[in-house]
């Protein structure tokens, strides 16, 4: 038995019995491996965190791990929550948690899915409840409320003539109903404000569905996104080919690339509900029911689009910049 001592060497995260690694390939030698943080020259170690040659007459090897964490479910509650797990407006089902992103003008940091993830297709008010997890995977309200809906790019269906009147548009009613239903919230209040607006221009097409919701508090989420890490920036005018991953709800982590750009298309969002998106990227990356709302990235963690619909081969993104620039944040 190895003594466990051993775990107070720095950097050492845990030890066994194993097969040495020689040139990348697995011996028949017996050893003792030594997993580790990261891998450290021996002049980089005092001499009491030195991994001996052998133990118990055994040769020793070193295999760099990174910290060793413990599992998260996606569908379980969790404090802080990173992006890829379950959560949802009080009235839908349950999707993705994509990222977190910082309101342009001074909010701080806000929680990124799609619209019919966090405002259930424009029918949500500026300061619904935000479960995590969402309700179909067991998120009650108040109990596993982790924030507030804060804004959202209104989808436009067939035969809408412009943004739904509740949207929040760009008007002043709408800023104020907003920082009114906030501020009820805060106070412990029920009661919702809607700000009305007769608007009778054409419709523009739909780039983005896309929404944000404010934490309860900054502490209850993380930007480190499951399995992926925390993304570097925005890439922009990616070309075809480029390798893609995402971390969702229900799929976990999956990677493709970029099929097709510049794409039109029609997405049915039940009730007989249609819209026509344009510009958008389509992918072979695998993505199910849930996964609404997943950011996907460069293998560099550039972020690349948000995950919004798909068939049982292709996924349908929303290209980043539209996303970021029409919700007024940066990632």
């Amino acid at each position: 038995m190895i003594d466990k001592s051993n775990l107070k060497r720095k950097n050492v995260v845990g030890f066994g019995r194993s097969r040495k690694i020689t040139a990348g390939k697995k011996t028949d030698i017996e050893c003792i491996t030594f997993f580790v943080e990261k891998k450290l020259p021996a002049s980089a170690l005092a001499a009491e965190d030195l991994i001996p040659a052998t133990i118990f007459d055994l040769p020793t090897d070193v295999i760099e791990t990174g910290k060793i964490k413990a599992l998260i479910s996606r569908l379980d509650p969790v404090r802080p929550a990173p992006p890829g797990v379950s959560i949802g407006h009080y009235a839908i089902t349950a999707g993705t948690f994509g990222a977190v992103v910082t309101d342009n003008k001074g909010v701080g940091k806000l929680i990124l899915s799609n619209n019919h993830v966090l405002a259930n297709s424009n029918a949500g008010a500026i300061g619904d409840p935000i479960l995590q997890p969402g309700p179909y995977d067991g998120g009650k309200n108040p109990d596993d409320q982790i924030g507030y809906l804060y804004r959202y790019v209104p989808i436009i269906f067939e035969g809408d003539e412009s943004p739904p009147d509740d949207s929040p548009t760009c008007s002043v009613a709408k800023l104020v109903a907003g920082l009114v239903n906030i501020a009820a919230i805060l106070l412990g209040s029920s009661h919702r404000v809607k700000a009305i607006k007769k608007v009778t221009k054409a419709a523009t097409p739909n780039t983005v569905d896309a929404a944000v919701a404010l934490p309860a508090s900054e502490a209850d989420i993380t930007d480190e996104i499951l399995e992926i890490g925390k993304p570097i920036g925005a890439g922009i005018d990616l070309p075809l080919g480029t390798p893609l991953q995402k971390s969702g709800r229900t799929s976990g982590l999956t990677k493709g690339e970029i099929d097709a750009l510049d794409v039109t298309v029609s997405v049915e969002y039940g009730d007989g509900l249609i819209a026509v998106f344009e510009e958008q990227i389509v992918s072979g990356i695998k993505s199910q029911g849930g996964d609404s709302g997943s950011l996907v990235l460069t293998d560099a963690r550039m972020a690349a689009g948000l995950l919004f619909a798909g068939s049982d081969t292709i996924t349908i993104i929303n290209p980043i910049e539209q996303v970021l620039s029409l919700l007024d944040v940066t990632i």
